[in-house]
């Protein structure tokens, strides 16, 4: 009788079943609760098909990112993707968009648990769970499988809750499901873009070459039914949302999820409503700062960010100076921006990521994997248009923080290099 199985045998176990779970967990987190008001903002009666564009785009970017996985299977994501394709810049500027729209996503999720604890102090509430979360991932406590599983479950319960409360109700949001001044192809994509937001997580689904049977058929497979059942359930939500609240109502809502069960009755459900999103977005920003802190430690280790944030704790063994970093930046972003500059910013970072893991998936041989050539040309196309259509001030401030990104690159070479 052999023995145990080793570790390594137990992680490649993992068949499609098992990878759709992991990439529903991954994406049905806190940003439904949040984005879904800006984006009917912006789009008016067509925040459903801005739902549907953000999710053809995430689709291509993760089969993209899927075959790059397998190709470089080491950790870093488009990081690494876009220094092994495209040179060394392209794989810093990904890894800059990353840490800069993760931080803001990091801001986002602490102004989500902020508008649905206590709405009338929302910045002071997102500020004290950045700085709680700071301190649980310094000492080197991070989220377990189980509790993973429980948020997950938890969030599902409550979307689930909101939908049938909205609409058993028999509510149709007062007639004010109309035509507003942001519908259009422009609202639209804008929407689309803020959306994009609400999807984020699916890159763990092209991230497990490691841990899957046959990953070269397991992940593709993978990707679009979790994908598909997300899209399902945030269509749901938002028909129900939209029934209750009417398009102007969720636009100016600040938490639009636990208004919509008010307005249709279901008072009783919206202190659970309330709860379940702050848990949804107190576990992704836990997982946001720890991903955020070691993408940090990996550009410091490489010198693309200062050396000095490589140190690791002697003995809580986590990247201290850059979680301490971190956490202040997003502390400063919680106590002065507002959710939807939050979401934007993010938005815009995060699909320049995803734009470099796009053009490097195009430099894929078919004997390498490479996708069909249109995955990562629709991908590479709908990361850049969706970011060129969020909001003015979102575009000018993510290419300015781009922009010095680049300046710092240019100053580092120019420093390090002889004569």
């Amino acid at each position: 009788m052999s023995g145990s199985p080793t570790g390594d045998e137990l992680r490649r176990r993992l068949g499609v079943f098992d990878a759709v779970v992991i990439g529903l967990g991954s994406m049905i987190g806190a940003g439904v609760f949040a984005a879904l008001a800006p984006a009917a903002r912006a789009a008016g009666s067509g925040l459903l098909a801005g739902l549907g564009v953000a999710a053809v785009v995430a689709y291509c970017n993760a089969t993209s990112s899927a075959r790059l996985a397998v190709r470089h299977p080491a950790s870093g994501g488009t990081y690494v993707y876009g220094r092994e394709r495209l040179g060394d810049f392209w794989g810093y500027l990904a890894g800059w968009a990353f840490v800069v729209g993760k931080t803001a996503s990091c801001a986002a999720m602490a102004l989500t648990v902020g508008s649905y604890v206590w709405p009338a102090h929302a910045h002071a509430v997102a500020v004290a769970a950045v700085v709680l979360l700071t301190g649980v991932n310094y000492v080197g406590m991070q989220k377990s499988a189980w509790l993973t599983r429980a948020i997950v479950a938890v969030v599902l319960a409550v979307l689930a809750a909101v939908v049938v409360a909205c609409l058993a109700s028999g509510t149709t949001g007062g007639g004010r499901l109309e035509f507003g001044s942001g519908t259009g192809p422009g609202g639209i994509l804008q929407a689309a873009g803020l959306l994009f937001f609400a999807f984020a997580g699916y890159a763990r689904i092209a991230t497990l070459g490691e841990e899957v049977r046959d990953p070269a058929r397991t992940i593709p497979r993978a990707i679009p039914l979790a994908l598909g059942i997300v899209l399902a359930v945030y269509a749901a939500v938002a028909v129900a949302v939209l029934t209750a609240l009417g398009t102007s109502g969720l636009g100016a809502a600040t938490a639009p999820l636990a208004q919509a069960v008010d307005e249709a009755g279901a008072d009783a459900l919206a202190p659970a409503v309330r709860a379940g999103a702050a848990v949804a977005a107190l576990g992704s920003l836990l997982a946001l700062i720890l991903g955020v802190s070691r993408t940090t430690l990996a550009m410091a280790r490489d010198r693309h960010l200062p050396h000095a944030l490589a140190a690791v704790h002697p003995r809580f063994q986590v990247p201290h100076r850059a979680e301490l970093l971190i956490g202040v930046v997003v502390a400063v972003l919680a106590a002065t921006a507002d959710l939807r500059g939050a979401i934007g910013f993010s938005s815009f970072g995060v699909l320049v990521y995803y734009a470099i893991a796009n053009a490097s998936a195009w430099t894929l041989t078919p004997d390498e994997g490479r996708p069909p050539r249109v995955v990562p040309l629709v991908g590479l196309a709908g990361c850049l248009t969706l970011a060129f259509a969020l909001p003015l001030s979102s575009v000018t401030s993510g290419a300015a923080v781009l922009a010095a990104g680049a300046a710092l690159y240019g100053l580092r070479r120019a420093v390090r290099r002889p004569g």
